[in-house]
């Protein structure tokens, strides 16, 4: 089994940054894609950016591209979301997240596309006002 444990979040003026981490336990020599997901209420959950354990490919959705950062250390099974230039459109529950195997940019766009379970952590609240 996998556990995310997410930290980081908060409220913070628009304009301004944050810094979200996701540490993963128990089996994880298995994972090799990483990422973090949003989900504003009353929409659907959607793919903010994306990498890989190996290469460190990454792959970013179009609203945060130029903005947010995506990093890994594959040996300590760590990933982390810098988030700069913050908007209101980004208040979110943003949920950090681990599979076996993916393409990045179909993960990206869904997370059923994918191989193995799904891996998610907790949740941790974004709010830009």
């Amino acid at each position: 089994q996998v556990q995310l444990v997410e930290s980081g979040g908060g409220l913070v003026q628009p304009g301004g940054s944050l810094n979200l981490s996701c540490a993963a336990t128990g089996k994880t020599n298995v994972l090799n894609c990483m990422g973090w997901f949003r989900q504003a209420p009353g929409r659907e959950r959607e793919g903010v950016a994306v990498i890989t354990r190996i290469h460190g490919g990454t792959e970013y959705a179009d609203s945060v591209k130029g903005r947010f950062i995506i990093s890994r250390d594959s040996f300590k099974m760590t990933w982390s979301l810098q988030m700069n230039n913050l908007k209101p459109e980004d208040t979110a529950m943003y949920y950090c997240a681990a599979v076996t195997g993916c393409s990045l940019t179909p993960w990206l766009r869904d997370p059923g596309n994918r191989s193995g379970p799904m891996n998610w952590g907790q949740g941790t609240q974004v709010t830009v006002s």
